[in-house]
């Protein structure tokens, strides 16, 4: 039996940029970090009394003999690409609910890719898990999604994550003082709006806007060197909160579907409470909302948003991670 973990994703600034509309004509570029919520897979051996040979459980049950009856188009994929092709269980379970902005779907990918890849006693490095992931997402799947979460889930940390039109990956760690990480996870406040979404329909509507919206998703890719500088420096921090809110402005400017007068209503109570700025995490539409607030204007922030419920959570250093090795592995 083989059991990974990997890890779920905050991406502070330049989303929608890691899509190939945008990163085609300019490089792309995120901050985004890994925090410490997980998607586990676990693959095991299928022992020869179930009479087919593929068992896979996740909100479905599928029993069958071959990978093209898979209906699960991530596991599908997956396994053909890896080989790993019969006599198989495979699990899932998740610390978060899909469909909530945190890149589960590609997180899924790559622990999955994980693995199956040391299941057949192979080390794959977090570079290739990563692509791989996006072949299945992007390629095969025709998902209209982009690269920055497979990305983090394989690597973990912060990172600054650069897309570039031939295709290759940039992938760099932060830079920044123990101190000022510990401070910046102090100061991030994080909310689940109870409306969970398909990412899919609003990032088709970016992605056929993008040539029409070059301008804002250049000046929120550009954010991220502004990001960069303050953590580097360390001693200006409630800038990243005024970043944060500048993203959040421009990304609006996108698709009319990515907020709505509730999530709103949610972000001016937080900012009205003294949060400094915020963003709704993931494609939009729904999910967690994520807020910068000093340490001492964090009690009424929570007050404002009583009627959510709050995400305590950390950075996580690592990505996606082998946890468990059976001896008859």
């Amino acid at each position: 039996m083989i059991i990974t973990r990997t890890p779920l994703r905050i991406s502070f600034c330049g989303g929608g940029t890691d899509l190939p509309s945008f990163y085609r004509n300019e490089q792309g570029a995120v901050v985004s970090t890994a925090l410490n919520k997980y998607v586990y897979i676990t693959v095991n051996r299928l022992t020869r009394y179930f009479e087919k040979g593929i068992l896979i459980k996740y909100s479905k049950t599928e029993l069958v003999d071959s990978v093209d009856e898979i209906r699960h188009p991530i596991i599908r994929e997956a396994m053909k690409i890896t080989g790993a092709l019969d006599r198989v269980e495979i699990t899932s379970m998740a610390d978060i609910p899909a469909g909530t902005g945190l890149g589960s779907s590609s997180t899924y990918a790559v622990g999955l890719l994980h693995a199956l890849y040391t299941f057949k006693g192979q080390y794959v490095s977090a570079g290739r898990l990563a692509e791989e992931a996006c072949r299945i997402e992007i390629e095969r799947l025709n998902d209209p999604i982009g690269k920055q979460d497979q990305y983090i889930a394989a690597y973990g940390g912060m990172c600054h994550i650069r897309f570039n039109a031939d295709e290759t990956v940039f992938v760099d760690p932060v830079i920044c003082s123990p101190e000022t990480k510990r401070a910046l996870q102090d100061n991030l406040l994080m909310f689940y709006t109870g409306i969970t979404r398909r990412a899919g329909e609003i990032l088709e509507a970016q992605k056929a806007n993008t040539h029409k919206k070059m301008d804002p998703l250049i000046k929120m890719r550009d954010l991220c060197s502004s990001a960069l500088e303050v953590f580097k420096d360390g001693r200006s921090l409630n800038r990243f909160g005024e970043i944060l809110h500048e993203g959040w402005l421009l990304k609006q400017s996108l698709v009319g579907a990515i907020s709505n007068a509730q999530i709103n209503g949610y972000y001016e109570a937080a900012r009205k409470a003294g949060a400094i700025g915020g963003k709704l995490l993931g494609a939009g539409g729904g999910g967690f909302l994520l807020f910068y607030v000093e340490k001492q204007n964090q009690p009424r922030v929570r007050d404002a948003l009583s009627g959510l419920q709050e995400l305590p959570f950390m950075f996580e250093p690592q990505g996606s991670k082998v946890i468990y090795i059976s001896d008859d592995s």
